[in-house]
């Protein structure tokens, strides 16, 4: 039985969601292993649209065990009001259906505060977050200060360690002349909150190897994208988490055997959210704000419009690369129909020289040029297409040039945001 990754390859909000939600009925577990609730999700099943922050996708499909991860930094709070966001809408999330590893690291209001602090108009350190507190609590998991999800079950020893963790929180806050925290009242809120998340607790390393001994397959689905990791992404601009592929294994507890196929998402052009460097932007020109318009191109979590531009070949096919991608599912085509011309980026200028790569400098990567390659456009419609007989001949071209340039097949490509507008080409769990 295959185990699929699937990753976004471009800078998030890809269309994972509804990827994943397709292959989730394929699955028996389904496993978020990085991210917190700063990474939206939306499917739209049967018509009806779930708007998902922390839960895996497959909490929505019965019958699917659903796997928080170690490599998750999980926010109490933002988990009960999602739990009981879904059980408006009639989807019932117990310990029967969510697992929730016993070290995934907490997001505390102390988190999401200092996160707003530096994300302020006047900070010099501002750099796009969702301010929900994802980078300081990943912070405090590196610097050993951390509160984790099984402290909440021995609350005896969780004095010590609020303490030890004021002692950083507390310093930072009187350097910014800001009352300091009280451990009593972190302790009364933690404490209060235990009961209602302490039965989704698991050994989530353990639970996933014995589902894996017993043939069952699992998805392992990530959050925001690869453009995004804290190591291979546009560094400042980045999240504070590895959101390549092989975060999947250590952020679930799982070796890297248990990987066999990795399934990159990308749009059929490109967006970004917040600050950063985006070389085929186009946000400020009519093409831009078109592919927004069609694309309804608005963060899941934040609402922030996000920025529109071309395909950037070089980008994906360095992605394709650093998360070892074996097939791309190509999302958002249809926005791209009444188009009479359409670019995509197949190399950069900087500095006079042409390149074939994203530098990993800051200075450089918000220098770069994109090379730009002009296609002619379809001038039909691809929404809802389910085969590729269904497709205009310059749309098969469009996504088979994309596939030489990137260095990868497509193996899904989605038409429309309902699960069944897909073509497929290569089922990953049969690989």
């Amino acid at each position: 039985m295959a185990n699929v990754v699937v990753v976004g390859s471009q800078w998030g909000d890809e269309g994972k969601g509804k990827i994943v939600d397709w292959l989730s009925e394929q699955a028996d577990i389904i496993v978020r292993f990085q991210g917190g609730h700063n990474a939206g999700h939306t499917l739209v099943i049967d018509g009806v649209t779930y708007k998902l922050s922390l839960l895996p996708s497959g909490v929505v499909r019965g019958g699917k065990l659903s796997v928080i991860g170690n490599g998750v930094v999980v926010d109490p709070h933002a988990l009960i009001k999602e739990i009981a966001q879904l059980k408006t809408q009639g989807v019932t999330v117990t310990p029967d259906n969510l697992r929730i590893a016993e070290n995934a690291t907490l997001i505390l209001p102390l988190h999401q505060e200092l996160d707003v602090l530096r994300e302020g108009e006047n900070s010099a350190s501002r750099i796009g977050t969702t301010k929900r507190g994802i980078g300081p609590a990943y912070e405090d998991k590196v610097g050993r200060r951390a509160i984790r999800f099984m402290d909440l079950a021995d609350l005896p020893a969780l004095n010590h360690k609020i303490e030890r963790l004021l002692l950083h929180h507390n310093a930072l806050r009187r350097g910014s002349g800001l009352t300091e925290f009280k451990a009593k009242a972190i302790y009364d809120d933690l404490a209060k909150l235990a009961p209602q998340v302490l039965p989704y607790m698991d050994s989530v390393w353990s639970l996933l190897d014995g589902k894996r001994r017993e043939g069952k397959r699992i998805l392992f689905e990530g959050a925001q994208g690869a453009l995004l990791d804290i190591d291979h992404g546009t560094y400042p601009y980045v999240t504070s988490s590895n959101t390549v592929a092989a975060q999947a294994a250590t952020g679930s507890g799982m070796g890297p055997n248990a990987i066999d196929y990795v399934l990159g998402i990308c749009k059929a052009y490109t967006t970004r959210v917040g600050e950063g460097p985006f070389p085929t932007d186009q946000m400020n020109n009519t093409i831009g704000k078109m592919l927004g318009e069609r694309g309804r191109e608005f963060g899941t979590v934040t609402g922030r419009p996000r920025r529109c531009g071309w395909f950037d070949a070089v980008l994906v096919r360095q992605t394709v690369r650093t998360s070892g991608i074996d097939g791309l599912a190509l999302t958002k085509l249809d926005i791209l129909d009444d188009l009479p011309e359409i670019k995509v980026c197949v190399g950069y200028r900087l500095d006079g020289r042409e390149i074939d790569y994203l530098p990993a400098g800051e200075r450089a990567q918000a220098a770069v040029e994109p090379i730009y390659e002009t296609m002619a456009g379809w001038k039909e419609p691809t929404a809802r297409a389910r085969s590729w007989a269904q497709l205009p001949a310059q749309a098969v071209k469009y996504v088979r040039r994309v596939e030489e340039l990137v260095g990868c097949p497509v193996a899904l490509l989605s038409t429309s945001p309902e699960r069944e507008d897909t073509i497929l080409m290569k089922n990953p769990f049969e690989s």
